[in-house]
């Protein structure tokens, strides 16, 4: 394989195994951080910086426009019970050429492909005109679409082409659906848990709202692209004087994956009729995002992200194609990714002509052996550079 002779393919490698070797959970990025900026300046990017909220920001290029911009997430997931692993989560072994760790696939292997991509952009003497942004952010996996957010409005860059390193198994992703979190709030009277007739149980009220939930799973709608809404409740807490004491509130957290033609506003109608049916106490809202950033940078923002879809049609979409069909040796197949990417903000919010390419595939994200095939990166290092020499060059 090509990637056990070239000595850039070997530095990537080792650099991408550094970086699932480094943990990064959400709020606690700090030393991949460092590790990315140090290999940035290794390689010679002359513009490298970390922004209060911790992003890492390097630009090439003349400074004009267009400019394209590369966004991936240096935070990953927990990795959980590290005996459930086949590797250890942050070893980065490597078996029959595949890499396993924690980040491998969701998204540390983008990192390392765009990283190299961007120096093989410069061995080839560009960008010629315009600017290549690299913006490696933080914490996405909470609250997609915050930091790059931040990048974006608040660090002055103003990008007309996004590209996200999500796991694409190398095809092209034009969209997702949207992801909104809510927050249900049921109130009960407390009482001494020997005479719970005197008493009204939260957790009672709760369980008919999330049969309720249940029932309402069935009804959703459902997109020939970005397929059917979705809800679950993924988290419940309740309140009470005791465990000798009925509970006076209970609070369940709700996901809602939202497909095309569903908003905020429908979604949270849906769930106050299903809590009016049920005949409970209780209100419903958008639950609230804050966290401190590694860097000490105070981070808020609300748990509502649209959906998004990039035409067939679009001119970036088709050159992003091309570029990679130069690249790879094949047309790469287009697709919607089932999961929630900061492209809520770049396309769903900022209206940025959008799209996904990235290693590893999108059914090992988030899992027990997490991996990414090291061809894989290489390749997805070529397409990085091949895009950005057909929108810059």
């Amino acid at each position: 394989m090509d990637w056990q002779l070239s000595t850039a393919n070997l530095d990537m490698i080792q650099f991408l195994r550094r970086l699932v070797q480094t943990p990064s959970l959400s709020t606690q990025e700090g030393a991949v951080a460092a590790l990315i900026a140090e290999e940035m300046k290794r390689l010679g990017f002359p513009d490298v910086r970390t922004d209060p909220m911790g992003n890492i920001i390097a630009r090439l290029g003349t400074g004009e426009r267009p400019i394209l911009l590369f966004d991936a997430h240096m935070d990953t997931v927990d990795a959980g019970d590290p005996a459930a692993w086949r590797h250890g989560p942050y070893s980065a072994a490597i078996e029959d050429e595949v890499l396993y760790g924690r980040g491998a696939a969701d998204m540390k292997g983008a990192i390392a492909a765009m990283v190299y991509g961007a120096k093989q952009l410069v061995e080839q003497g560009l960008p010629r005109r315009g600017t290549l942004v690299l913006a490696m952010v933080v914490q996405e996996e909470p609250c997609e679409g915050l930091a790059i957010r931040e990048v974006i409005e608040e660090q002055g860059i103003q990008p007309d082409y996004c590209l996200l390193g999500e796991p694409t198994n190398l095809g092209l992703a034009r969209g997702h659906r949207g992801r909104l979190e809510a927050c249900i709030t049921l109130r009960g009277r407390s009482c001494h848990a020997s005479m719970p007739e005197d008493g009204v149980n939260a957790i009672y009220g709760a369980a008919r709202v999330i049969v309720g939930i249940e029932l309402l799973a069935q009804q959703l709608n459902s997109d020939s692209l970005l397929g059917r809404g979705s809800i679950a409740v993924t988290e419940i807490a309740s309140e009470a004087e005791s465990r000798n004491a009925v509970p006076h509130r209970c609070v369940l957290y709700v996901d809602r994956r939202l497909t095309s033609d569903e908003t905020e506003a429908k979604a949270l109608t849906e769930l106050r009729r299903t809590i009016t049916r049920e005949g409970v106490d209780a209100e419903v809202a958008v639950s609230e995002y804050r966290a401190t950033s590694y860097a000490g940078y105070p981070c808020q923002g609300r748990q509502y992200h649209p959906s998004w879809l990039l035409p067939e049609n679009d001119p970036f979409l088709i050159r992003c194609a091309q570029a990679l069909e130069g690249a790879l040796g094949s047309r790469p197949r287009t697709l919607c990714w089932q999961f929630s990417t900061d492209g809520v903000y770049t396309a769903g919010m900022a209206g940025i002509p959008t799209v996904g390419f990235g290693p590893g595939e999108e059914r090992h994200a988030h899992t027990v052996d997490e991996r990414v095939r090291l061809a894989d990166v290489i390749a997805a290092a070529r397409g990085y550079a091949a895009i950005a020499a057909e929108i810059l060059g």
